[in-house]
C-alpha cells in the first residue's frame, strides 16, 4: 500500500519514547539477561527499520515474526542476532543460512524437511519451540527436542537455543502460567543438553514476573508504551507511549435537522449541526466500528457521526472550524487524551491490534 504524506494525516512515532522504555525495562529485569527488540508486523505499526536503527545499541538482538521481515532488517544495515518466531517454509532455510538468520524449529517434521533440502547448513542457528500451553507451534515433550538436537548434529545445525510463550502472563489469574512455567521447566531439564539460550519471556512475563527471565527478554509492545494487560495490571514502572495520530479538517458544512450522514444513512441530524470530513478510514484501519467514538479538536472531544467510511469519515463539531483545523485522533491535546487501549475498548480488542491495524497508507513521521 502506498504511504501517503501529502494527506495531512500522519503518525508521530517517538523514537526517544522507544528508547526510554528498553532502558527502564533493562533497568527492571537486570543487566544479566539479553535483551531482544521484537519489531513484527512492522514494529507493531510504528515502523520496523526506524525504530530497529534507533534502539540498535541498547538490544542484543530483535525478534520478527518471519524470514521476510529478517531480510528487510539485514538490507537496512541491523547487524545484531536476528531470530524468526514463526518455523519458515523449509525451501527458505538457505537464505537464513546466507543472512546469518537465526529460525524457529517448530517440530521434528519440519526440521527433517530442512534436512531433505540437501543444502549445506553449516552454521544455520535454530531455536526449538515448546508447546507449554500457548497451543500454536513446538515441540510438547523432551523426546521430539531431543530427537531435533540429534538430527540437527548430524547436519551440522546449531542448536542454539529453545523457548516457550505464555498465554497468560498478561492476567491477574497465575494458574495457567505456573502451569506453563513448570511443563517448559520440566522439558528443558530433560535435554540432552542445554543451548546457549533459555527463554520464555515476553513483554508482560519481563514485567510481572521478572524472576522468570532467564537468558533471553523479549521485548515487545510495552517497548512501545503500551500496557500489555490492557488495564489489569497495574504496570512496574511507567512506560511512554510511543504513537501519535493526527488529522485535520477538510471540509466543514452545516447540515438540518432531519439530515443524515454517511453509508446506510446510520446518523440523522436532530438539529442543524456542524459537521467536519477528516481524511481517515476503514482503508487506514481505522474501522467502522469507530462510528460513536470520538476525536480531540480545539480542545474538545468531538463524535464521529455516521460510518466509517473507506478513506474519510465525519465528525460532528460545536463550530464551524477553517479547513485545515487539526484533529487528534490518538494522543494528548491540552487537557484531553486517546489512548490506543481507550480506542481498543470501544472496539472490543486489545491495544495490540489497534495499532498493528493502521495500514502503511497512514505516513510515519519521526521524532
Amino acid at each position: 500500500m502506498k504511504s501517503s504524506p501529502h494527506r495531512h494525516t500522519p503518525a508521530i512515532v517517538s523514537l526517544t519514547a522507544i528508547q526510554n522504555n528498553v532502558k527502564k525495562m533493562r533497568q527492571h529485569i537486570g543487566a544479566k539477561p539479553a535483551l531482544y527488540a521484537v519489531v513484527k508486523a512492522n514494529a507493531y505499526g510504528h515502523g520496523a527499520i526506524p525504530v530497529a536503527q534507533s534502539v540498535h545499541e541498547l538490544v542484543d538482538g530483535f525478534c520478527v515474526s518471519n524470514l521476510d521481515e529478517a531480510i528487510e532488517l539485514r538490507n537496512h544495515l541491523i547487524t545484531k542476532p536476528i531470530l524468526v518466531l514463526s518455523g519458515i517454509v523449509p525451501e527458505n532455510a538457505d537464505i537464513a543460512t546466507s543472512l546469518n538468520i537465526t529460525l524457529t524449529a517448530p517440530s521434528l517434521a519440519w526440521l527433517k524437511l530442512i534436512v531433505a533440502q540437501k543444502t549445506n547448513y553449516q552454521g544455520l542457528k535454530i531455536h526449538i519451540a515448546v508447546d507449554s500451553g500457548m497451543g500454536r507451534i513446538g515441540v510438547r515433550d523432551a523426546a521430539e527436542a531431543n530427537a531435533m538436537i540429534d538430527l540437527a548434529d548430524q547436519s551440522g545445525i546449531l542448536f542454539d537455543g529453545i523457548f516457550t510463550h505464555f498465554a497468560t502472563a498478561d492476567e491477574v489469574d497465575t494458574t495457567k502460567y505456573i502451569q506453563q512455567k513448570e511443563k517448559f521447566a520440566s522439558i528443558v531439564a530433560g535435554l540432552n543438553r542445554r543451548p546457549q539460550f533459555v527463554h520464555s519471556t515476553n513483554s508482560a512475563a519481563g514485567l510481572w514476573h521478572k524472576e522468570q527471565v532467564q537468558d533471553i527478554e523479549r521485548l515487545g509492545v510495552s517497548m512501545y508504551g503500551l500496557n500489555p494487560s490492557g488495564r489489569a495490571l497495574d504496570l512496574p514502572f511507567d512506560l511512554e507511549p510511543a504513537f501519535e495520530l493526527k488529522s485535520e479538517l477538510t471540509h466543514v458544512k452545516t447540515i438540518q435537522a432531519g439530515d443524515t450522514v454517511g453509508y446506510g444513512a446510520t446518523y440523522t441530524a436532530s438539529e442543524d449541526t456542524v459537521v467536519g470530513t477528516v481524511s481517515i478510514g476503514y482503508a487506514d484501519g481505522w474501522t467502522r466500528e469507530m462510528q460513536g467514538f470520538h476525536v480531540i479538536v480545539d480542545g474538545q472531544y468531538c463524535e464521529i457521526i455516521g460510518r466509517v467510511s473507506m478513506d474519510q469519515m465525519c465528525i460532528k463539531l460545536e463550530k464551524e472550524y477553517p479547513i485545515g483545523t487539526p484533529v487528534t485522533l490518538i494522543g494528548r491535546e491540552g487537557q484531553l487524551e486517546i489512548t490506543a487501549q481507550e480506542i481498543a475498548e470501544w472496539r472490543h480488542t486489545i491495544n495490540y491490534e489497534i495499532l498493528c491495524l493502521l495500514s502503511d497508507r497512514i505516513y510515519r513521521e519521526y521524532k
